[in-house]
């Protein structure tokens, strides 16, 4: 197999045979013309069903996740939406998360439950729990690992051997790791998801999400859902995603650089309490992390010793650190998880911490972040 940096630019992205442009065509198209009644050009006949700027992201991503079909949607929750409908059916029960993306939540708790689908939130580190959870109508077992936004570690193999054994599907949220530091399906899992808005898409200026299987049935099902359904991205958000891939290795290697550092300043910080980032030897998590990625990634989120206020004061304090929702970007982002990506959890079991701030570390000078995180932690104090 090539390697990862060589399919991300490309895999799918063969130049234009009629004019040999290296780069993917932007295919504004919304129809197509056939020669004869049903006879399509290449598969395309309407771009709900089908746009070439989508074939080559979805072959993109599919050879990045080690997968043999990607289907690309319009968001990470049009995927996760998607999917779910397929996988269950009223009276089915599925496992989340018990410190799932807010999002994520929302749909299983807001809206599947009103389609009597039942859920249970356990702690997927815990293999044990995990068992213990399982019931005969269990169909889904869903995984995000690392977590958002407490950067929980679930192993992924250990939970796959167990989802066999029920007959459960294993599905992992790997927005977090992306698939340079993280290919679920190598370890076992049936179906892997990404809004591909974070890391994949890379530069905060487009929304999307993918679903990557080796499952031929389940990729069969996918698309005539996704046709029937359409949830799908237009042409330029698929080519800026596209884009995006080319530069995922280098962009990665940089967040984890400069994550690494920044947990080491949170962590010596008198205004920290505690350092939530599966790269410290002390994180419950960080010997599975270390088997299943390749690195840690690029997110850190830490608890203010002075409790909400005081997280609240770090927010509303840094200058490079942007105060803004999502991650993922070659900018560094801050947000207050409880009253920001995390508010649909309040009241629940997977309500977080007051304390809690959410650091995306982006690709600036580590130096800067240095001085921007510092500054905002000791007017915090």
């Amino acid at each position: 197999m090539q390697g990862f940096s060589t399919r991300s630019i490309h895999a799918g992205q063969e130049p234009d045979p009629t004019t040999g442009a290296v780069t993917t065509s932007i295919h504004t198209s919304s129809t197509y013309a056939q020669d004869g009644v049903g006879g399509t050009r290449g598969g395309y006949e309407y771009s709900r069903s089908a746009n070439p700027t989508r074939t080559a992201l979805q072959e993109c991503l599919a050879a990045l996740e080690g997968g043999r079909h990607a289907r690309a949607f319009g968001s990470g929750m049009g995927a996760t939406d998607t999917l779910l409908r397929i996988l269950l059916r009223p009276g089915d029960h599925m496992v989340i998360p018990h410190d799932a993306y807010g999002g994520t939540f929302r749909l299983v708790d807001k809206v599947l439950t009103g389609w009597g689908v039942e859920h249970t939130p356990v702690d997927l580190a815990d293999l044990d729990a995990l068992r213990a959870a399982i019931r005969p109508t269990t169909k889904v077992v869903w995984s995000e690992t690392p977590t958002n936004p407490l950067l929980g570690i679930a192993d992924i193999a250990g939970i796959a051997a167990i989802t066999r054994e029920v007959g459960a599907r294993l599905v992992v949220d790997n927005t977090f790791a992306s698939p340079y530091l993280q290919t679920p399906l190598a370890l076992g899992a049936d179906v892997v998801v990404h809004s591909t808005t974070k890391y994949i898409g890379g530069h905060s200026d487009v929304v999307g999400g993918v679903l990557v299987t080796d499952d031929d049935e389940l990729a069969e099902t996918v698309t005539f859902t996704q046709n029937s359904t359409g949830s799908v991205p237009g042409p330029f958000d698929a080519w800026l995603t596209l884009r995006g891939a080319k530069t995922l290795a280098v962009r990665m290697e940089r967040h984890c650089d400069n994550a690494e550092r920044v947990a080491e300043l949170l962590d010596a910080h008198p205004a920290v309490s505690r350092v939530l980032y599966p790269g410290l030897p002390e994180h419950p998590g960080h010997e599975v992390a270390a088997k299943q990625m390749r690195r840690f990634g690029g997110m850190v989120s830490f608890l203010a010793t002075g409790g909400r206020e005081a997280a609240l004061q770090v927010c509303a304090s840094t200058r490079l650190f942007t105060l803004a929702e999502s991650l993922g970007g070659v900018e560094s982002l801050i947000e207050h998880p409880g009253q920001m990506t995390h508010a649909s959890t309040t009241g629940s079991m997977l309500e977080v911490p007051e304390s809690l701030v959410r650091l995306s570390v982006g690709i600036e000078d580590a130096d800067d972040l240095l001085d921007d995180l510092r500054t905002a932690l000791d007017a915090a104090r």
